[in-house]
């Protein structure tokens, strides 16, 4: 009969014990003070409702600017439309590069060529995709997808690895660009 479990008078490993001892410290360290000092327990018991309340109002204001719905027009001041139109990525990128600012423009280039290939069924175009994910999935023949490749490598190292870019290279990158086009599978 000594033998079943509930007999056995050995302390079992209760992994958690610690934060168990320490919430019952606080509770009694709160009672004594409720006890004790009725006006700080108060004071301390609303400020701990202010900061809860601040915490609540927060957090809905984070998931209200991460859910709330934005569109081209109205999109907040600050925020990037995303422009599905080539020849408006094209004609940004020819602006910063007249700005002097060629590696921006590299990313504009980019987009525009992707759109293009997009149009001609060659890729699909998502703005959530990397540049290196179009690689994998563009529809293109061997020297097109090498071309493409290279494309993709050109813009890491100028806008991610912050080599910096020059106008020379940006004429290289669009002439190339053009050339990718040319290179499209048949559906």
């Amino acid at each position: 009969m000594f033998a079943r479990p509930e007999y056995r008078w050995v302390e079992r490993r209760q992994p958690l014990l610690w934060l168990s001892k320490l919430w019952y410290r606080a509770m009694d360290w709160l009672n004594s003070l409720a006890g004790d000092h009725p006006t700080a327990f108060t004071l301390l018991l609303s400020a701990l409702v202010i900061v809860l309340v601040a915490l609540l109002v927060h957090m809905g204001y984070v998931l209200w600017r991460i859910t709330r719905p934005t569109s081209g027009a109205a999109a907040a001041p600050g925020t990037a439309a995303v422009i599905l139109d080539g020849r408006s990525h094209l004609a940004r990128a020819d602006e910063l590069a007249r700005a002097g600012r060629y590696a921006e423009a590299l990313g504009h280039r980019f987009l525009a060529v992707v759109l293009e290939l997009d149009q001609a069924k060659a890729v699909r175009f998502h703005v959530s995709k990397t540049p290196a994910e179009y690689v994998g999935e563009v529809r293109l023949d061997a020297a097109g997808r090498t071309t493409f490749a290279g494309l993709v490598a050109s813009l890491y190292r100028h806008l991610f690895g912050a080599v910096p870019c020059d106008e020379v290279e940006y004429q290289e990158f669009g002439a190339l660009a053009q050339q990718v086009t040319h290179h499209v599978l048949p559906a």
